[in-house]
């Protein structure tokens, strides 16, 4: 059973595995149709294709962010047209460094589905080691999945300003440090950060080849950033609910489980002047 990461060769073993489910998740923030349109080009066979917006999204109202999680129905259809029944391996991966990835990991691990994996390096390793790809589309079956949510891994932005003095809780910001600290924001209409909350770039999980970190550096490295507060005591966001999952997913694969996300993240709580912003220079 994978529940954090998985390396190229083990998935390479089980391609022809029938309760194994491979999803590619590529993606490009710019240009929503590339990561399609490089799954048809080239992918792992077998591999089926989730986007972002289309299926790991739910519907936007202007308010709720740029990427608001599908309802807990949604999801259930959705990780069953792609074939996830309760005993299937499922396998994500996207380009490299798995922001997008990490995004179906935790919605399946939200929605009760524990046998889930991030293809450590994503296509470009699966490449790099040399294994088969193939284009086109692939054809399978769905099937009926079953899971409840969670709903104590997630918190609500009347959760994020009604208690903004929770000493209890620290906030854990994974965007880039420029954009926490308010000098530059490319995707969202107000620049800075929600007051109080430390950055933990999500990129800093990783090495120089868009793997992740050993377990023990991560440990460590997040051990030092929390100043001793317990993991179930920290709550991370992004700009969109996406990269934030990066975050979970290190702290999961180093041992720290129990943070919870602010799905809405940045690009929702911004959404209402009246809520305060803090920068930092």
């Amino acid at each position: 059973m994978f529940k954090t990461l998985i390396d190229s060769t083990t998935v390479s073993e089980h391609l022809s595995d029938p309760d194994w489910v491979i999803v590619d998740c590529r993606f490009d923030l710019s240009d929503p149709s590339r990561g399609e349109q490089m799954y048809v080009e080239s992918h792992i066979p077998g591999a089926r294709y989730a986007h972002l917006d289309r299926d790991l999204s739910g519907t936007k109202t202007g308010t709720n962010g740029r990427h608001p999680l599908p309802t807990p129905a949604q999801m259930t259809d959705r990780f069953g047209a792609m074939g996830i029944s309760p005993d299937v391996q499922v396998v994500a991966y996207d380009a490299d460094s798995g922001m997008y990835a990490a995004r179906l990991w935790w919605m399946l691990r939200f929605m009760g589905h524990e046998l889930v994996a991030v293809l450590d390096g994503g296509f470009a390793a699966w490449v790099r080691a040399g294994h088969d790809v193939r284009g086109g589309t692939e054809a399978w079956s769905p099937a009926t999945f079953l899971g409840q949510p969670k709903e104590n891994w997630r918190v609500t932005v009347d959760d994020i300003t009604e208690q903004p003095d929770d000493k209890r809780r620290v906030l854990i910001d994974a965007r880039a440090p420029a954009r926490y600290r308010g000098e530059s924001e490319p995707l969202d209409r107000v620049a800075g950060h929600i007051p109080g909350a430390k950055n933990r770039f999500f990129q800093d999980n990783l090495t120089d080849d868009k793997t992740f970190k050993t377990a023990a550096t991560l440990r460590a490295e997040w051990q030092n950033a929390l100043e001793g507060v317990p993991a179930q005591n920290v709550v991370v966001y992004c700009g969109s609910g996406v990269t934030a999952c990066h975050d979970l997913l290190a702290l999961e694969h180093a041992g720290l489980p129990g943070a919870r996300l602010y799905p809405g993240s940045w690009s929702e709580y911004c959404a209402d002047p009246g809520r305060p912003v803090e920068t930092t220079s």
